[in-house]
């Protein structure tokens, strides 16, 4: 623990009780959570299995599991739990199943799994509301993170939009527990609830958790927040990390307040800063400071640094969104020879997908490399995830998740009616829902017409698996396919004939993929198709690996997507108002929020950072002029280089700045 500044050996060694750690952007909070870990089960003799630490992202997890595997060792290190909320949750659930009214092989729903059920729940009941099915799925997902059951989301509706969201929450529960289902609210709600009524599983868990990390505690909603205050009990040997200037995500239930609600549930509570910051230069953090200043704060901090002064912040006006977008591409190749900089360095932050457009072309025909973040994985697109879902239901006829998936895909007139009745017998019977569709008993529970559409589905499915699994064909699978007549249900679910056609490409691009696995396979074992397809199922996950890779190209991404990340060269564009701040958030009076944004994005920059606006932007097909963002006023002007506004630079400035491209020129020549 010597590499820790004072303030961060201070949160590390406060071990008995409540602790609050406020860590500032880049303020080594991920060093204080793993060095604590270690100091808990290396020098304070608290098990390693009794310690748990939770975050919300896979990525972070991972990190936090690597750094600490590196500080601790064997014994030492086993049955430590490093998470995310969810998948502590899914443990929970697990270890409870009783408890929780589910049996072992419960499915996970995920987004698109949800919307399908909701469709099918809708066109039945609510055929004049179809069109609301986004809106009734977050309202639902707004129910669990506020701690309601579906009857209390009745009683508790207050707006005609609720009532309806209310009622379909009640239907799309029902058929959840018929199907021995759960989706990923639920993975939080559950627990929480579970917790919060049952005294014997609250006192199990307290037992089983004796000391609790919370990172990013300023994202968790208020199922989140009532589930870590019932882990850790009157005991309250917890450390909770965040910082409330960081708080971008209410649109999906976080709440900032969080924070300041722990001052209140837990008195005694030891609050400690981290202001110092590693990664940016001092005007950078001034300029963050000063804008986040503007907004109310329960706890106050200012970040500072180290690592001088650094350059001035650029403020650049262009007059048009695609002079914006060459200026930045521009700037960027200029960078790079200026700076000696990998276009890796470089990142361009903006507030909405749609800006990265312009930027893309502009790019394109500099060739400028550079990846989007946030794109569509391959194995998430709908066509891909159903062929998977007929696949993993071959290999594993226990996948009940798999099984909703397709039985319904394309149509086959096995409604959820239908559905839930085979849930429910199912889960009687202590069955899969596929094995379920064979049994004698289940006659007493479906209607002659209904029976005899899941018999032929069974049929089928267990037919068409014999020849895929025997054949060890490719060709066997494409038959499948033109059994279901997949082609017909690509056109009629697309929006477009080319959706579709492309729909069908990455069908056939698959399956194309599946066959180049097998014939690479060396060992005969690893060539039978149930292999190939066992080790397509990870490809996602590997995929989303690369994704990660370390090329050379420019980040784009979306403020919000930036956060937990660092570059040296940030770019952030459309500083405008209706865009950052946006209209929405104007309108309804949520500014706090778009300022954290901007906090969030200048202190992703270490080294340079550069903000742009377009003069006039493009709307309904005419250029509209526009007005530049409230938060560029809120910058220190002392700290900007604003063209055509602010301070000249100084002869000396002017000298040095030319000395510099002069020398990048000469390395540059030099090195080729």
């Amino acid at each position: 623990m010597q590499s820790l500044n004072p303030r961060q050996l201070e949160a590390v060694k406060a071990i008995s009780g409540p602790v609050l750690v406020l860590a500032g952007a880049g303020s080594g909070k991920t060093s204080v959570i793993t060095q604590k870990i270690a100091y808990l089960a290396g020098t304070c003799g608290i098990p390693a299995s009794r310690i748990v630490a939770v975050t919300f992202t896979n990525k972070a997890a991972r990190e936090m599991r690597e750094r600490v595997g590196r500080l601790l060792k064997g014994q030492d290190a086993r049955g430590l739990t490093v998470s995310t909320f969810h998948a502590l949750g899914l443990e929970f659930l697990r270890k409870e199943l009783v408890a929780a009214g589910l049996k072992a092989n419960f499915s996970i729903f995920d987004g698109e799994d949800t919307r399908s059920l909701l469709a099918e729940l809708m066109q039945r009941e609510l055929a004049s509301a179809v069109d609301r099915i986004d809106q009734v799925r977050y309202q639902i997902s707004e129910f669990k993170n506020s701690l309601l059951r579906p009857e209390e989301a009745v009683a508790a509706a207050q707006t005609q939009e609720e009532a309806l969201a209310a009622q379909v929450y009640v239907e799309y529960d029902r058929h959840m527990r018929a199907y021995n289902a759960v989706d990923f609210d639920d993975l939080i709600l559950r627990p929480t609830l579970l917790l919060r009524d049952h005294d014997e599983v609250r006192e199990r868990w307290q037992q089983r958790v004796r000391y609790l990390l919370v990172d990013e505690y300023q994202d968790t909603n208020m199922t989140q927040y009532e589930m870590v205050r019932l882990l850790v009990g009157l005991q309250a040997n917890f450390t909770a990390v965040g910082d409330d200037d960081q708080s971008i995500y209410a649109w999906r239930g976080a709440r900032p307040e969080n924070m300041a609600q722990l001052l209140e549930d837990f008195p005694r509570i030891k609050v400690v800063k981290l202001e110092q910051n590693y990664r940016s230069t001092s005007r950078i953090l001034r300029s963050a400071n000063h804008v986040i200043a503007n907004n109310p704060h329960v706890f106050e901090k200012r970040l500072w640094s180290e690592h001088g002064i650094g350059d001035r912040i650029r403020v650049l006006a262009c007059r048009t969104e695609q002079a914006e977008a060459e200026r930045i591409a521009l700037e960027i190749l200029n960078g790079k020879m200026l700076h000696r900089a990998g276009f890796k360095d470089f990142a361009v932050l903006y507030r909405g997908n749609f800006q990265s457009r312009v930027l893309e072309i502009e790019l394109q025909k500099l060739q400028i490399p550079y990846r989007v973040s946030g794109g569509t994985s391959f194995f998430s697109r709908n066509e891909i995830k159903d062929i998977m879902a007929y696949l993993r239901l071959i290999i594993n006829p226990d996948d009940d998740n798999a099984f909703l998936r397709v039985v319904n895909t394309p149509r086959r007139d096995i409604g959820p009616s239908t559905l839930e009745k085979l849930g429910s017998y199912a889960q009687h019977r202590g069955v899969s829902m596929l094995a379920a569709c064979d049994e004698m008993g289940l006659s007493s529970h479906l209607s002659g017409r209904q029976l005899n559409a899941v018999h032929e589905f069974h049929g089928w499915l267990m037919q068409t698996a014999r020849e895929i699994l025997e054949s060890n064909d490719v060709q066997a699978i494409r038959q499948m396919l033109i059994d279901i007549d997949y082609e017909s249900w690509l056109s009629q679910s697309s929006p477009t004939p080319t959706q579709a056609e492309r729909r069908l490409e990455n069908v056939q691009q698959f399956l194309a993929s599946l066959l180049s696995v097998q014939e690479r396979a060396e060992a005969e074992e690893d060539k039978r198709l149930e292999m190939v397809i066992r080790r397509m199922v990870l490809r996602d996950l590997l995929e989303n690996q690369e994704q990660e890779d370390d090329a050379d190209r420019v980040q784009l991404m979306t403020l919000h997507a930036a956060k937990g990340l660092e570059y040296p060269h940030v770019y952030i564009m459309g500083l405008e108002e209706d865009l950052l701040p946006h209209r929405n958030s104007i309108e309804a009076n949520t500014i706090e929020e778009e300022r954290r944004l901007m906090y969030v994005g200048i202190t992703r920059a270490r080294e340079t950072l550069t903000l742009t606006y377009a003069q006039s932007r493009k709307s309904a097909g005419a250029n509209k002029p526009t007005t530049p963002s409230r938060f560029l006023d809120e910058l220190p002007i002392e700290d900007l280089d604003w063209e055509g506004r602010g301070p000249e630079r100084s002869p000396e400035e002017k000298k040095q700045l030319a000395r510099a491209h002069l020398d990048g020129l000469r390395q540059l020549l030099g090195d080729d």
